[in-house]
């Protein structure tokens, strides 16, 4: 009998080794007690080989080896190969399963395929099969335990996310998988003040400028940083997590579109790895408050434009403001002018109406 490999095709059926080995045993004119006292193997263990109830070990492919003069490696490899099959198989099945198929549908996943992060399927197990590849999990329970519970948070009690976990979850693996790429050095948070004082003036520099430097600046910290677009239900501007003890994530969303929303979330993130534990994740969206929030905020806002410089500048002019004063303003203490606006208009010395000839439109590209 001439053994060989089968085919690589996968077959939606499992043919355990034991059948091989059965048609050498009638090839050879060999019955199964005759087998079982050549190689000192009980019977029983030869009997249940072939039936597929029982696995050839590395031991007893060696005793096959022996006796068959079929090397060891092809027993092994054919048990490997026969519970792999079955494992698929059994997998396949749970793609099938009702929960399965629900908790797929709740994703976003023509706009996942849009972005290239899934293959575009016509089938539904496919779509189960490729959404837990995506999100690195075996089930939607581990998603559960993964992204629900531990990455998502108190977010799942707000109002703003009641129904949009899923869109939700899915932005947060974008940006894990974005983070992933970035190579960084370990985390240091002297390095990391010294960087913001850096990234603070660059707030003044072209767009190019900034999408070069800003994240190389941040990686040589520790802290990755990744722009991802919106998802259709996600709310978010920003989210801030510790990957591992050495790098931190910052991940942005840019939902707003213009630059002063884009440093002010920035500065804000940054805020929650200097003040607060490498435990907690940090998720921005609107209508969040809590006294960590405005932490954040407070430290955001007067890094930006120090307290003691907007004092005086706001009592100065006395709430009569022209684009130029803006300017002038910014190009002092060497920030961009659309930050000073953007925190005149949210402290209602400026209407929204006003000035907005000085922001910048930003997307992600």
């Amino acid at each position: 009998m001439s053994v060989t490999m089968r085919s690589q095709v996968k077959p939606d059926y499992a043919v355990p080794p034991g059948e091989t080995l059965k048609e050498w045993l009638e090839e050879n004119g060999m019955s199964q007690a005759a087998l079982a006292l050549r190689t000192g193997r009980p019977k029983k263990t030869i009997n249940e080989i072939i039936a597929g109830a029982a696995a050839i070990t590395p031991e007893t492919a060696l005793q096959l080896e022996n006796v068959t003069g079929v090397p060891a490696s092809f027993w092994n490899n054919a048990e490997s190969n026969y519970r792999e099959t079955l494992a698929r198989l059994k997998e396949h099945e749970s793609l099938l399963v009702d929960s399965e198929l629900k908790w797929a549908s709740n994703f976003p996943y023509k706009e996942l395929v849009n972005r290239g992060l899934v293959p575009d399927v016509p089938t539904k197990d496919s779509k189960v099969k490729n959404l837990r590849r995506f999100f690195g999990v075996a089930s939607s329970r581990q998603w559960e335990d993964t992204y629900l519970y531990e990455l998502c948070g108190a977010a799942r009690e707000s109002t703003a996310f009641k129904s949009n976990m899923y869109d939700l979850s899915a932005w947060l693996r974008i940006g894990e998988l974005k983070a992933s790429g970035i190579t960084c050095q370990p985390y240091d948070e002297k390095k990391f003040r010294s960087s913001l004082a850096v990234i603070r003036k660059l707030t003044t520099q072209d767009v190019s400028e900034q999408s070069r430097l800003l994240p190389k600046l941040c990686s040589e910290c520790g802290v990755a940083f990744v722009l991802v677009a919106e998802l259709p239900k996600t709310h978010v501007s920003g989210f801030t997590r510790w990957l591992t003890s050495n790098k931190a994530l910052i991940q942005q969303s840019l939902r707003h579109k213009r630059d002063d929303h884009l440093w002010f979330t920035f500065f804000h993130e940054a805020a929650h790895l200097l003040l607060h534990g490498r435990k907690e994740t940090f998720l921005e969206y609107k209508g969040k408050e809590n006294k960590k929030e405005d932490e954040a905020n407070e430290w955001a806002r007067n890094y930006l434009i120090p307290l003691r410089d907007w004092n005086r500048f706001t009592s100065r002019y006395n709430g009569i403001f022209s684009e130029g004063i803006i300017t002038s303003f910014a190009n002092d203490i060497e920030i961009s002018p659309s930050i000073v606006l953007g925190r005149l208009q949210k402290e209602d010395y400026v209407p929204f109406s006003r000035f907005n000839s000085i922001y910048t439109s930003l997307k992600i590209v």
